[in-house]
C-alpha cells in the first residue's frame, strides 16, 4: 500500500522523503516498480498472443470492438481501450481495401416503381418479415462476375444468392428462389430494392406477386434507402474481394459463397446484433420462442 501510494504521487513528492517519512528503503519502492512493470508486461504480452488468435481465426478483419467483444465471450478480462492500444502498438489492423462506391441505378419508366415502404427503417421484429435486395459486381480476369443477394434485415443474414456473368433478371430471380426455398416465407413478406432494370422488370413483378410479397423501392439515386445491403457489399469488398486476384468466375463465385456461409452469416459479429453473428442471433430467437411457448 505505501509503495503504491508513493508511486502514485511520485511527481508530486520527492521519492527520498516519502521514503524517509514512511520509512521505508527506496530500494524496496523502486523493486517494487519493477515487479508490478514486468507483470504488466506478461499479462500484455498473454493478451497480445490472444488478439493475435482471434484476429487471425476472424480472417483479419476485426477491429478492436469485435476483438474486444471476443475476448469478454471467451471469458478473458480486459478494457476496450487496452485492447486498441494493444493492437495499435503491436500492428494488428482489420484489414481494408480501397473505398467502395455505391452504384447508382434508375428506371425512368415510374409506373414500374414500387412505394417505399421500407423507408430506411432496417429493421424487423422477426425473421422473413422485411428483404432486402441489391446487386453488384466483381471483376476477374475473364471479365465481371455479377452477384446478386437477398438479405432479412432481423439478423442480417444473407439468405438468397445468385451468380453469374449476366447482369438479368434470372440473377436475381436465382438468388430469390434461394431465398424462398431456404425460407419458406409467408405472404405479405416486405421485398425492398433499388430502381434497377431487373427489380422494374414483369418478370420479377410476376415471381413475387405469386408469392405474396409486397415491393418497396428505394427513392431516385438515393442509395441510402438500401443502406443495408449496400453496407453488406462495402464488407464483402473490403474485407474480400479487393485482396483477391480472381483468375475465372468460378473461382471468384466460390471465394464468395464460402465468405458468406462459412464466415459472414455464422461467424463474424455485426455490431447492429449486439456483437453477435446472423446465425447466433436467429438460434438466440428461436430459443427465447420457445421459452415463452413453454410458459
Amino acid at each position: 500500500m505505501i509503495y503504491e501510494f508513493m508511486r502514485k504521487h511520485s511527481t508530486e513528492f520527492d521519492v527520498k522523503k516519502m521514503a524517509q517519512v514512511f520509512e521505508v528503503s527506496r530500494a524496496g519502492y523502486y523493486k517494487s516498480i519493477d515487479r508490478k512493470e514486468s507483470k504488466t508486461k506478461r499479462d500484455n504480452s498473454a493478451l497480445v498472443v490472444k488478439i493475435r488468435d482471434i484476429h487471425k481465426k476472424n480472417r483479419e478483419t476485426y477491429g478492436s470492438p469485435r476483438v474486444h467483444r471476443q475476448l469478454k465471450k471467451d471469458g478473458i478480462k480486459c478494457s476496450r481501450g487496452r485492447v486498441a492500444r494493444l493492437m495499435r502498438s503491436n500492428k494488428i489492423r482489420a484489414k481494408m481495401g480501397k473505398k467502395w462506391k455505391a452504384s447508382d441505378k434508375r428506371c425512368k419508366d415510374l409506373t414500374r416503381i414500387a412505394p417505399n415502404i421500407v423507408d430506411q427503417e432496417f429493421n424487423a421484429p422477426a425473421p422473413n418479415m422485411k428483404w432486402v435486395s441489391d446487386i453488384t459486381y466483381i471483376w476477374t480476369e475473364e471479365g465481371w462476375l455479377y452477384a446478386a443477394a437477398v438479405m432479412d434485415l432481423f439478423s442480417r443474414k444473407i439468405v438468397g444468392l445468385g451468380m453469374g456473368d449476366k447482369i438479368d433478371t434470372s440473377l436475381i430471380k436465382r438468388a430469390l428462389e434461394q431465398a424462398t426455398c431456404h425460407r419458406g416465407p409467408k405472404p405479405g413478406l416486405i421485398l425492398h430494392s433499388d430502381r434497377g432494370s431487373q427489380y422494374t422488370s414483369d418478370e420479377y413483378k410476376v415471381i413475387t406477386e405469386l408469392q405474396g410479397f409486397r415491393l418497396s423501392m428505394s427513392a431516385k439515386g438515393y442509395c441510402y434507402d438500401n443502406a443495408a445491403m449496400e453496407s453488406f457489399f462495402h464488407t464483402l469488398k473490403t474485407e474480400l474481394t479487393y485482396f483477391h486476384k480472381y483468375q475465372t468466375r468460378q473461382e471468384a463465385a466460390a471465394s464468395i459463397f464460402e465468405y458468406i456461409e462459412v464466415f459472414y452469416n455464422r461467424q463474424r459479429m455485426h455490431s447492429t446484433l449486439d456483437y453477435q453473428s446472423p446465425e447466433e442471433f436467429e438460434k438466440q430467437y428461436e430459443v427465447q420462442c420457445k421459452y415463452l411457448q413453454i410458459g
